[in-house]
This record gives structure tokens, sequence and C-alpha cells, in this order.
């Protein structure tokens, strides 16, 4: 087992990189949907999904 650990080093550092980013951006988009922040940061009037980003109050 220490064996392959050795051999693939490099393969699961670089999975561990990708997926510590993958977490972090998750979390970043969740904290900012639940501020009430816009994905594409544009002028909604002008979007074709603009009835159905944000909720109606």
């Amino acid at each position: 087992m220490i064996a392959w650990i050795a051999y693939n080093i490099g393969t699961i550092t670089a999975a561990a990189i990708i997926l510590a980013i993958a977490v972090t951006a998750f979390f970043i988009i969740m904290k900012d949907k639940k501020k009430g922040k816009s994905s594409c940061g544009c002028n909604c009037a002008h979007c074709a999904m603009a009835g159905s980003c944000h909720k109606t109050k």
C-alpha cells in the first residue's frame, strides 16, 4: 500500500488540490447566493432567464 501511494503521490496531490479548489468555489458561490448576489453580475432586465433567476417577494 505504501509503495502504491509513493508511486502515485503526484496524482494524489493534484487531485487533492483540484478538489480543494472545487470545494472552495462551491462554498463561495453558496455564500454569494445567500447574500442575494447574481452569478453573472449583469443587468437582469435584458436577460432571457430573468424570471427564473430571482424569486419574487
